[in-house]
């Protein structure tokens, strides 16, 4: 008997079983893939990074290299080998997992988990072989897929998802992307960084339509300039696939129709939970009518010994969010009193440039009816970003009218994805504008453009610019 079963070992599962052992809980993992790390280390974060830095080194090496004083000759991408340097990279991680679980005396069950009754777990492996194991507490963290569009026929050739589009044995002419968020835009810089036309069909007016619109506009700025073109406020009616050329119909705002032909189409309209085999039913666990599992404010299923985290249940579908709540979960299990506060999740797009938020979006503050004043920097006015060539983008801080309290961070330039950290410890600790605005930053940096867009928020003055 187990004191903690986990399903499914991504980011969520594998650090709650972490979390378990380290508190002294007899711990076991289950895990249908050959390798651990669930959608992120091995068809996510991990490899889909992989591939953005091997595609910017390579534009860079056309685009900018010259004007740094370097040149190159015949210049080529090798598509094979970045393939393998990603695949090398997510073995890495996936071993380094692997490691964790021995260190830790984890036990790992290859199979699909399955609940005979609440506190059974059936493992069935991939010869169909089976057995049952038993635990006090078990923990669902089964993750998400990638959703589609009934109409559509992902035939994993030349209509692919995020999985597929990680593997091409070749860079596509022309990629139609169906879908203007995170992931959608990620792949698809790959490909334009490389040469491919790449068109983006979104539902919605305006790219990343979660995150402030400021951050959009000012991202859609720049993909243009290395080959994206866009169409928004189009609904996809028909994707239709004949040998090697895909055929996008999509309807604008007056009901015209348009058509947008290419060799790959990308669908990424978001990811939906994934439940598929875990016969949640035999432990009477309620899944809602979004293919969610049903938690409560301490992650806890309708079934007390139960517990979900991660995509399979409310919120942001993020990696570090999973690894919370497998924190959170495991010392609520000890009988801990954890803590998340999901406003002060940070959520990033990997783009270059890279984009990064944590807190209210300027829409949300307007809803809500708070009163807020702004303050922006551009990295255009940064000597740090001036010296890297990075100057697209900008810093946007929202803080309160009246307390100064920093309520939300926008961030679209060099390396936020790092930068938004400090955004996060300032607002876990109810720091003001002004705080930040007399914290010493280092010259040069790019943190530099924080630091000045709170000063523009504290009565206006910046200093540079």
């Amino acid at each position: 008997m187990y004191d903690v079963i986990v399903i499914g070992s991504g980011p969520g599962g594998y650090v709650a079983a972490i979390r378990c052992a380290q508190l002294g809980l007899k711990t076991a993992i289950v895990e249908k893939y050959s390798t651990l790390g669930g959608t992120c280390l091995n068809v996510g974060c991990i490899p889909s990074k992989a591939l953005l830095d091997s595609s910017e080194h390579y534009h860079n090496a056309a685009h900018t290299f010259e004007t740094h004083g370097i040149k190159l000759t015949n210049l080529k991408v090798d598509l094979k080998q970045m393939i393998t340097r990603k695949n090398d990279v997510v073995k890495q991680n996936t071993d380094g997992i692997q490691y964790l679980m021995k260190k830790n005396k984890i036990d790992v069950h290859q199979g699909v988990g399955s609940f005979v009754d609440k506190t059974t777990v059936k493992v069935t492996k991939d010869d169909g072989t089976s057995s049952d194991i038993q635990g006090k507490n078990i923990i669902i963290a089964t993750g998400s897929k990638p959703s589609t569009l009934p109409f559509i026929k992902i035939d994993k050739d030349r209509v692919i998802t995020s999985t597929e589009t990680l593997n091409l044995k070749e860079i596509p002419k022309h990629l139609v992307v169906i879908g203007g968020g995170v992931i959608g835009l990620e792949l698809g810089s790959v490909y334009a960084r490389l040469g491919a036309k790449v068109s983006v069909i979104e539902y919605m007016d305006s790219l990343i339509p979660t995150m402030d619109r400021t951050m959009g506009k000012e991202l859609q700025k720049s993909l243009k300039k290395i080959g994206f073109e866009f169409f928004l406020k189009h609904k996809v009616t028909a994707v239709e696939s004949k040998g090697k050329e895909v055929t996008v119909k999509a309807e604008n705002e007056k009901g015209e129709t348009i058509e947008v032909k290419g060799d790959y189409v990308l669908v990424s309209i978001g990811r939906k939970p994934y439940t598929d085999g875990l016969n949640a039913e035999a432990a009477g666990v309620k899944i809602t009518e979004r293919g969610q599992v049903e938690v409560n404010d301490h992650l806890q299923t309708n079934v007390p010994n139960i517990y979900a985290i991660g995509d399979v249940v409310k919120g942001a579908m993020l990696a570090h969010k999973a690894e919370e709540e497998g924190v959170f979960v495991a010392e609520t299990i000890l009988g801990q009193k954890p803590h998340i506060n999901y406003n002060l999740i940070p959520g990033v797009v990997y783009t270059w440039p890279e984009v990064a938020a944590v807190g209210f979006t300027e829409e949300q503050l307007k809803e809500k009816g708070i009163k807020y004043k702004t303050g922006k920097f551009p990295f255009m006015a940064s000597g740090r970003a001036r010296a890297s060539m990075d100057t697209d983008g900008l810093v946007k801080v929202l803080a309160d009218a009246e307390t100064d309290e920093i309520l939300g961070v926008h961030m679209i330039g060099p390396r936020t994805a790092d930068m938004i950290a400090e955004a996060v410890v300032a607002m876990e600790y109810r720091a003001s504008a002004e705080d930040i605005s007399r914290m010493s930053h280092a010259h040069p940096t790019y943190t530099e453009a924080f630091k000045e867009a709170c000063l523009a928020a504290t009565d206006n003055r910046a200093l540079h610019i």
